[in-house]
């Protein structure tokens, strides 16, 4: 297990910065930023556990809270709120790589990954690398609705983690899409689980050991890209 798991805060910084913060046994000079999807938290289960799993690793890993979520405990965010929740990630950004001297990622599942996404495609030396779980490519109502114009100016590497019931993008499409990154990409395909990647209310035996399955991915992707 990781060394330790402690609440952080920055209220500092604008916006601020609210998680938690989970700290590999040894010494590390790498860093993920983990953010959650519009619906959920910092505490969510498949967050929860995909940082015990990256700290076991070797990885400092902060949890935050996007600006919205600390402005209202529960509900979706608004439409005026993306800027500022694409500001809130590059203040934790900026947070990890004022502590830690390495490589810093960015992360994300859903509405996070989106906009973590965005951070990367309009600050292209912000971070190392990005990670997006569950990526919204379009409404699910809607598969012409196609959430990729800023892709093209994502430089960094990506790593895509995608489940093959998702309605929000099938595999073909996520492939089709992580093409106009003009930077080294990935694709974890997790069979036969939906957006949640197997972390609904029951956890299903895909999930037990898919954090373990991501990290090991991260590192072999990330230290190879790195090294």
């Amino acid at each position: 297990m990781a060394l330790s798991r402690e609440p952080f805060v920055d209220r500092a910084s604008d916006p601020p910065v609210r998680g938690f913060l989970d700290l590999p046994s040894q010494a590390t000079d790498r860093a993920l930023v983990l953010t959650h999807g519009a619906g959920s938290n910092a505490n969510a289960p498949f967050l929860v556990a995909l940082a015990g799993a990256i700290a076991d690793a070797g990885i400092a890993v902060l949890r935050c809270d996007l600006p919205f979520r600390q402005l209202r405990s529960f509900g979706p965010p608004r439409p005026g709120d993306a800027a500022r929740d694409r500001a809130g990630l590059i203040q934790a950004v900026q947070a990890m790589k004022k502590r830690f001297s390495g490589a810093t990622h960015l992360g994300g599942q859903s509405y996070g990954g989106r906009q973590g996404s965005m951070v990367a495609s309009d600050n292209r030396d912000l971070v190392a690398g990005l990670v997006l779980f569950s990526y919204p490519l379009h409404p699910p109502s809607d598969p012409t609705r196609l959430r990729t114009e800023h892709l093209p100016r994502v430089k960094v590497p990506t790593l895509f983690v995608h489940g093959t019931r998702d309605p929000f993008g099938s595999i073909d499409e996520i492939e089709a899409a992580r093409k106009l990154i003009p930077a080294k990409t990935q694709l974890v395909v997790v069979e036969g689980v939906g957006h949640d990647l197997g972390f609904a209310r029951k956890i299903s035996e895909v999930a037990r050991t898919l954090p373990e399955t991501i990290a090991k991915n991260f590192l072999d992707f990330f230290t190879g890209i790195e090294s």
